[in-house]
Parts: C-alpha cells; sequence; structure tokens
C-alpha cells in the first residue's frame, strides 16, 4: 500500500488510511490467537504505564489553572499539558510577542508551580505556531519554570530550524505528531534536536510503524511519548505500544476523553488507577469493539465502500 501512494506523496489522508488499516490487522490477529496485540509485540516492558493529561477539561487552564492541577493531582495524575501561549500567536499569526503578552501567557505556569511545587510536571504545547526568534525567546522565559517538555513550537517542517532551537534552551523538546512513517522521524533523530520522540500510531503508518519509530528512538537513548488524542481504538492501541516498548517516557491521555466521551462508543473502558497510571490494555487484539447496540441504534451513519 506504501509503495502504490509513494508516488503521489506519502504524507497526509494515505499514510492514515493504511494506519487504520494495519491497526484493524494487529486487533484481528491478537483476536485469532486470543492475544493482546502488546504479546504479539513481544510482551510488556512494565506492570503499569504512567500517563499525563492533555488538558481538554471542563476546568479551564487560563482561567482556574490551580483548580486544574488539583484536580488532576486528586485523581493520581501527576502530569498535564496546557497550552497558554496559542492566543497570543492567534493574534500576532506567531511573529512576534509582547512583554505584557509573555507575562500573560506564563500566568497559568507561575500559578500552578507557586501552589504545587514540583508535585505536578508541565510540558507545554504549543501547535507550531511560532517564528524561530519568538521561540527561542519564550523558552528563555520559561527556564525558570522546569516544563517537562516545550512541544512544537516551530512548524513540523524544517528539523534544522528545530535543530538551531534546542541549541539555544536548556529545555527538553518534544516533538512531533504530524511527522509521518520512520523516513519522517529519522532527521529529527539525526541532527539531535528532540529529546522526547511523539509518534502518532493513527498518523504515523500505523502500530508496525510506531514500534520501528521507537525502536530507531531507542538505539539513539531518546524515550518515545506516544500522542493519543484521538478516538477510543486510539488509545487502546495506543496502550499497547505503550506496554511493549521499552524506551517509553510517558503517554498522553485526555480525561475528559475518557471518562465522558468514549463510554458508550466502545465496549470496554479503560481509565487510570488510583496511582494515576494505566493497568496493561485487556485483549484479545487490542481489547475493544465498537458498540454494537450504538450502531445499530440509528445514531450513527455508516458508509461502507464496496
Amino acid at each position: 500500500m506504501f509503495g502504490a501512494v509513494s508516488y503521489s506523496g506519502w504524507a497526509g489522508a494515505e499514510i492514515r488510511a493504511i494506519s487504520a488499516i494495519d491497526l484493524a490487522l494487529w486487533d484481528i490477529a491478537g483476536k485469532s490467537l486470543n492475544t493482546p496485540v502488546y504479546q504479539l509485540l513481544g510482551g510488556a516492558a512494565r506492570h503499569s504505564i504512567r500517563t499525563y493529561n492533555t488538558c481538554y477539561d471542563r476546568i479551564d487552564f487560563l482561567n482556574e489553572p490551580v483548580r486544574l492541577a488539583a484536580s488532576l493531582l486528586e485523581s493520581g495524575i501527576r502530569a498535564m499539558k496546557i497550552w497558554p501561549f496559542d492566543p497570543v500567536a492567534k493574534e500576532t499569526c506567531g511573529q512576534y510577542i509582547t512583554a505584557r503578552q509573555m507575562r500573560q501567557s506564563i500566568e497559568p505556569i507561575r500559578q500552578i508551580r507557586q501552589e504545587f511545587g514540583d508535585e505536578i510536571e508541565i510540558a507545554l504545547e504549543f501547535h507550531g505556531y511560532w517564528n524561530l526568534p519568538s521561540a527561542i525567546r519564550i523558552a528563555h522565559e520559561l527556564e525558570p519554570y522546569r516544563p517537562m517538555w516545550l512541544e512544537e513550537m516551530l512548524p513540523h517542517d524544517n528539523l534544522a530550524a528545530y535543530r538551531e532551537l534546542a541549541g539555544e534552551t536548556r529545555l527538553p523538546l518534544c516533538l512531533s505528531e504530524r511527522l509521518m512513517t520512520r523516513w519522517g522521524f529519522r532527521e529529527l533523530m539525526e541532527n539531535r534536536a528532540a529529546r522526547f520522540v511523539m509518534p502518532d500510531i493513527c498518523w504515523c503508518g500505523g502500530l508496525s510503524e510506531a514500534r520501528k519509530i521507537a525502536s530507531i528512538a531507542e538505539a539513539h537513548y531518546l524515550p518515545v511519548a506516544p500522542h493519543n488524542c484521538g478516538g477510543p481504538v486510539l488509545h487502546f492501541a495506543s496502550l499497547h505500544l505503550a506496554a511493549n516498548v521499552i524506551n517509553l517516557f510517558i503517554l498522553e491521555s485526555v480525561r475528559r476523553h475518557y471518562s465522558e466521551e468514549y463510554p458508550g462508543l466502545v465496549t470496554t473502558e479503560l481509565v487510570p488507577a488510583r496511582s494515576g497510571e494505566f493497568p496493561l490494555p485487556p485483549g484479545p487484539g487490542l481489547g475493544v469493539d465498537l458498540n454494537p447496540d450504538l450502531l445499530a441504534s440509528g445514531a450513527v451513519d455508516i458508509q461502507r465502500i464496496t
């Protein structure tokens, strides 16, 4: 399939379609053997899976950052990801940031650090909105707050610029869910710009490709932190990958997704324990199916391509 689409470019919808088929094949293999997918990948490398919460939450991190962090800590989750610089980036098109805007963007981070110190890790997402000089300036201002990482500060299509950014800050860079296939990640790992490698199983080519990306990262002594901010099948597949790979740093999850939006869509729920870690995912296969009652309810539009 990759060879069939590569002539017209291998990024975009074609690779996402290949990713979906790859997940389905792993699921079919696991179900036919009555075995969890992580066992087919080579077995579990850990007993549970550490997670951080990406804060698409009922509590707004811009207006109530301390309340949000307290809520996560109460549930056992000790790491969170927020994007407080995005409003300014959208206002200035990422071309500049004033001193006032810098203070405004840092304020949620400052409040969380002031209230909780190092009790909770704070990862910062930038969605690729900034130019290089602005990203360098922001990184310098953030160094006293010790974020877990700076994620996608620049667009993802110039990895040489990321290398320059990495040389300008002591803070670790994380990228990128928008890179596809092992070849898309090759330059990133060779130029040593990133300290955390973030493939998305549904975008990079599936579990098969994500496992190869993780192995290349391991050879460069780099940890992986899979991107997991989509639907419930991605959630389960990401947990199987996270269970297996040796060089896992932490797995993304979204509390609002698994506690409010996934239930009813699928047959199985998988949420973190009070320790803030996920148990190993069930089997057979991915351990999850679309809810047949929902599919038969008439509330969804099912399209089949013949």
